[in-house]
């Protein structure tokens, strides 16, 4: 089942409501697309909303996995209102052990739905993530590419998300063949230093 902008909220909502109702609380960090859409940047649906960490007391952590106890909260949700049982995941729990953008932490951007506290991703990181998913991807035109496009990044913007991704693959490969023709597709030049 597809989110729409609507349901993913109505879905973190009933989260939070569930959440509160067992006396517990879960704090976590989000990317893709789902933040986009809670952001309000774009209005296209996605499957799932993507987790990447949980914050515990003042540290962040991988979300993978999930505490039980959320888990089982997010499954009750999904079964609920006939969604998915990956509606909420960690899928991409690995980027937070290779490493974030810089300054990602203080840029978050949060919102409450009961119990439950989402720290999105802030536009700045959202472009930087969206490049090195639209360059995985690349020559597709894949939705990443249209996200990206939703974001309007700067060419500075873009040079500095290249240069974010070339710490998770240092590759000429990966510059030479995904990232400078993504970045010239966007109207941006990659110099060689980047």
């Amino acid at each position: 089942m597809m989110f729409e902008p609507e349901r993913l909220k109505e879905a973190l909502g009933t989260l939070g409501a569930v959440l509160e109702d067992r006396r517990q609380t879960a704090e976590l960090v989000v990317v893709g697309g789902g933040a986009l859409m809670i952001l309000g940047v774009v209005q296209r649906a996605t499957a799932d909303l993507d987790v990447v960490a949980r914050v515990d007391g003042t540290r962040w952590v991988s979300a993978e996995p999930l505490p039980r106890p959320l888990q089982e909260a997010v499954r009750d949700v999904g079964t609920a209102l006939g969604l998915d049982s990956c509606w909420l995941n960690a899928g991409p729990a690995d980027l937070l052990t290779y490493g974030l953008p810089a300054g990602f932490v203080e840029r978050v951007i949060t919102r409450h739905f009961g119990a439950l506290t989402i720290h999105l991703a802030s536009h700045e990181d959202l472009i930087a993530l969206k490049v090195y998913a639209a360059a995985d991807h690349w020559p597709d035109r894949s939705k990443h590419l249209q996200d990206l496009r939703a974001l309007k990044p700067s060419p500075a913007q873009l040079r500095a998300a290249a240069r974010w991704c070339r710490t998770h693959d240092p590759s000429p490969g990966f510059r030479d063949q995904l990232l400078r023709p993504l970045l010239a597709h966007l109207g941006t030049e990659l110099s060689d230093d980047e």
